[in-house]
This record gives C-alpha cells, structure tokens and sequence, in this order.
C-alpha cells in the first residue's frame, strides 16, 4: 500500500522510491495553466537584448459585459421615456389664468299702467295668462343637446350648461334664497375671483350696475310679499358656444312668473302674478369646469309689476292685487317678449298682465 502522496497505481518504476518529490508540493491546475498565457518568443526575439524565453500575452479584450450592457441600454430608455413625457406629458403645459371680470348688472322695474289683477287660486291667474304653457319649476329650464367645439369636448360642454342651469335654479326658485333668507347656495357656485364683489353687494347694496343684489338673484321684500305657490312657473332656454380656446360662454333666456300674496295676509287673500325676464351670460374657464362654479359676465332683468319710484336694489318690491303704479315709463315693455326695448324705468304692457 503507498504512502499518503503515493498516485493510486503506486510510485512509478524509475522513481525514486520512497524518496520526497521535491516538486510534489506544486499543483498546476486547469485554471492556473489558462490565467498563465505564456507566448514564446521568436529566435529573432530571443537574440536580441537578452529577452526571456517567453513573454507574457496581454489578456483579449471581450467588449462589453453583458451586466454592463443592460445597463447602457436601461438609461437610454430611461432618457427617451423622459424626453417623450417632457414633450408629450397628459396633463398640458401649465396656463397663466386671467383673473374674472367683474359682473355688469341692470335691473329694469316695470310699472303696470292700471291695478294689479288678483284673484284668489293662483291656478286661476296661471291659465289666464301667458304662463299658462309655461312649465314647473326646473323642468322650465331643459338642457339643449350638447356638441363638442373646438377646444372643449362634449363632456365640458354638457359641464358647462348644467353649472349653468343649477345657477339659474338656485337664484330664481329657491324659496330661500327668493325670501331673502339664504344666499349661500348662489354664492357657493361664484367663482373666487367674484366673491368679494358678491358680498359686498349684500354688505352695502349699491345702484351703481355692480353691487345690486338683486343683480345676483331674484329676491323678494320679505316684508311686502310671499310665495302663494311654490309651483313658479318658467320657460326659456341655454346656449353655449367656444369664445376662444380657453373659455365657453353660456347664455341663459328665462322667464318667471311668481304667484304672490302680501306678507302676514290670510290663505284665501287675493293673489297676483310677479313676473321676471333674466338674461345671464356665463364664463367658464377650464378650472371652472372643473370646480364647477361661474363667472356672471353679464346680468339683464326686468321685473314687474314694479313702481319706478321703488329702490330694486336690495330687494324687488312687487306690487300686488288692486295696488296701482303712481307713476311709471313712457314705453310699454312686455317681459314675455324677446325683443322688449330696454329702459331705466319701463311700463309694464296691458298684455303681459293676466286676463281676469
């Protein structure tokens, strides 16, 4: 049996038997002999200068690693997806917003040139005048059929009439708001950049054509009448066309017809008809249609019966059953009409009044 350094087969005959190896400590293997890259040199080579018998061969260059090519390719996505979203990113380049101007207002009374009529059912007075076909409420005011325009898709168009109308529903019908008690679901809708003028026509009502309240909304002296009927009758209509790529503007047409009796007067108490033509227009940027709120650019009413002499700053004073006007305009205007002449004090047309 050999030694612990014998090979398996035993020493080799020739061999030094028994003897210590003196290279039997030296291991060359597979890796070492590949990593040595030993290139012998040419005779020429050998001649000249004493070089040694062998030189050492520079390692191959692979190229890249693969590790390292990844990586390359990593950042160059990188930077092209950057590139692409800082051209190309969904939310558009920021626009400088324009601050809202402030709301114009004109508030025309109407004087009736004989008593009031009255009558004691309110649905008496409705079918005997030009109200009769008018419809209830909300249903007065239909959303016409929304088209896309140019810069404003179908969606931010029906986002803008219907903003529209809950403006015109919550100014003209809301009990609250009609009797003077509430202004806060109109003024919630008020873009921020009105609101000051909105409370400081509340706060110091003024007839200079931008701080009349009733400029905002229609609001009735508390102390001179209430609602008969909570059933106010309406008609009109909604238009929204693109003034240029960052706004639309809606124009609201409607007409109400408000059946009244005098405040703290009994249930069967004569009633009368009040009646009121608004004209709003309405500007809706991008954040307004988003926040869903207005810009009032324009506010047109005429309401009657009213006496010229009365102040319809504040409030609108109506004049009702068997009251009579003392004095009133030169011209007849009828609120039912779309091309009523427009005045600072106007007669209200025997026509518009019902037929009783």
């Amino acid at each position: 049996m050999g030694g612990p350094g014998d090979p398996p087969e035993g020493t080799p005959e020739g061999g030094p038997g028994g003897g210590e190896d003196e290279y039997r400590s030296v291991v060359f293997d597979e890796s070492f002999v590949r990593a040595a890259r030993l290139q012998e040199y040419s005779a020429e080579e050998r001649m000249t200068d004493h070089a040694p018998a062998v030189r050492r061969r520079p390692p191959l260059h692979r190229g890249l690693t693969r590790q390292a090519l990844a990586l390359v390719l990593l950042i160059a996505v990188a930077f092209g997806a950057a590139v692409y979203m800082g051209v190309r990113h969904p939310y558009g380049t920021p626009q400088t917003r324009s601050p809202a101007e402030p709301l114009r207002m004109t508030v025309i009374p109407l004087a009736p040139t004989d008593k009031v009529p009255g009558a004691a059912d309110p649905e008496y007075l409705y079918a005997h005048s030009h109200a009769a076909p008018f419809d209830v409420g909300a249903e007065g005011i239909p959303l016409p059929a929304a088209r896309s325009t140019a810069h404003f898709s179908d969606s931010e168009v029906v986002t803008a009439l219907t903003t529209a109308k809950d403006y015109i529903v919550r100014s003209s019908l809301y009990p609250e708001v009609l009797s003077g008690r509430e202004v806060s679901p109109v003024r919630s809708l008020i873009d921020s950049d009105q609101l000051d003028q909105f409370d400081q026509s509340f706060d110091h009502p003024a007839a200079d054509g931008r701080h009349a309240p009733t400029g905002w909304l229609v609001r009735l002296d508390p102390s001179r009448a209430r609602l008969a009927d909570d059933r106010i009758r309406v008609q009109g209509d909604l238009q929204a066309v693109e003034t240029d790529s960052s706004a639309l503007e809606v124009t609201a047409d409607h007409t109400f017809v408000y059946a009244l009796r005098p405040t703290g007067a009994a249930a069967g108490a004569a009633v009368s008809l009040f009646t009121v033509r608004r004209e709003v227009t309405f500007r809706f940027t991008r954040d307004d249609l988003r926040t869903h709120q207005v810009q009032l650019i324009t506010s047109y009413a005429q309401a009657g019966p009213l006496a010229c002499a009365e102040n319809s700053t504040a409030y609108l004073r109506p004049l009702l059953a068997g009251q009579t006007a003392h004095t009133g305009g030169p011209a007849g205007t009828d609120p039912y009409e779309t091309d009523s002449p427009a005045a600072l004090c106007g007669t209200l047309a025997a026509g518009a009044e019902p037929k009783v």
